[in-house]
């Protein structure tokens, strides 16, 4: 990848950024996108800001779609999902990547920088991951916890690895006597939310604290960004943290109980869970918010999911910036797309259902 930094931001993003751009579609595998015989050529350059989670894959569809579309430049800043959409809001990008989709508050509000006032958004479940829970523990691959266990471990509760709550899941596994050094996101993270929101639905008699992007406690040490957040816990010693799995790498992972099974994270059962969840309630055509069942019995389910969303306007003040949105989350969306995340980021391509959803919302962009 070519890293340059992003031109024509706000000074809502750090100066620090790094922004993702100029791939070549040889350096990811993804399929690239094919240009419709006669259709007139893209040009110009489309900027998008957000979640962290979405690193890997944006680079992937970057490199297919620009090697498409020669004359058209993405950027992509994994700024975290909160100051992506800050960004947006902002009309620092034509568009957001992020790990939860705003709120009804947010839009009520209904100010997106580069939306005609009023015109609303679109907000398309584009990339599904579980999200792993990582640790570096000496000798140790993998653990089974429940979703109490798991609680209390990022509570601050159970502070030990040969703790008994620990030690009775994991029979056989030789647990030294060391301090539980969690890490979790400095930054205002969709993973946090949806990370937090997972243990306060399964383990609400543990976990108190309502699901935020900000993470609600002082204690265990906090990292920036997921890169962050992995190498704290690749270079710490009794270390466990939460990222997408994408980055999980060689860390050790923990397979979650659910029901009367431990389950280990993988795109099939991680996608099990978004099809089985229903739509917000009460929004617009092309606001695709997904309210996850995070509670689930049900078996060959990961319920440690998170489902990230492009962020865009229904209409915007600038054709040329329609154009390029409209044509970038086509891509994204298709198979040929949602194949090439799955590839560089081990992401559960979307159901057909869904894309079909999805299609339509990203017709109404205009």
């Amino acid at each position: 990848m070519n890293i340059t930094r992003a031109s024509g931001f706000t000074a809502l993003i750090a100066a620090s950024a790094i922004v993702l751009s100029g791939c070549a579609a040889n350096e990811t595998g993804g399929a690239a996108p094919e240009e419709t015989e006669g259709a007139p050529s893209l040009e110009g350059t489309l900027v998008g800001a957000g979640a962290s989670s979405q690193q890997s894959a944006q680079e992937a569809w970057v490199a297919a779609f620009q090697d498409a579309n020669p004359e058209v430049t993405v950027e992509y800043d994994p700024s975290g999902s909160g100051a992506g959409r800050d960004t947006f809001i902002a009309g620092g990008s034509a568009f957001a990547g992020s790990d939860r989709a705003f709120n009804d508050e947010e839009i009520a509000a209904g100010e997106f920088g580069r939306c005609v006032p009023e015109s609303g958004i679109v907000e398309i479940p584009a990339y599904v991951s579980p999200i792993a829970v990582i640790f570096n523990l000496e000798g140790v691959d993998s653990l089974n916890l429940d979703p109490a266990t798991i609680a209390g471990i990022f509570a601050g509760t159970i502070t030990n690895w040969n703790d008994e709550a620990i030690a009775s899941q994991n029979e056989g596994v030789e647990l030294p006597d060391l301090a539980i050094t969690p890490v979790h996101r400095a930054d205002d993270s969709g993973t946090t939310e949806n990370f937090t929101g997972y243990l306060f639905e399964a383990a609400g008699d543990v976990w108190t604290a309502e699901p935020d992007g900000v993470w609600p406690f002082e204690s265990g040490e906090a990292a920036q960004g997921t890169s962050g957040v992995v190498d704290a816990v690749t270079n710490g010693t009794g270390t466990i943290g939460y990222a997408d799995a994408s980055r999980a790498g060689d860390l050790g992972t923990v397979a979650v109980k659910v029901g009367d099974e431990y389950v280990p994270f993988s795109p099939e059962a991680a996608a099990a869970v978004v099809d089985a969840s229903p739509f917000v309630e009460g929004r617009t055509e092309g606001d695709l918010a997904i309210e996850l069942d995070r509670a689930t019995d049900a078996s060959g389910v990961y319920p440690v999911v998170l489902v990230s969303y492009l962020i865009g306007c229904v209409e915007y003040q600038d054709a040329a910036d329609a154009e390029l949105v409209s044509a970038y989350f086509s891509y994204i969306i298709s198979e040929e797309g949602q194949q090439a995340a799955a590839e560089a980021a081990g992401s559960a391509p979307i159901s057909d259902t869904l894309r079909e959803r999805a299609t339509a919302a990203v017709e109404l962009i205009g």
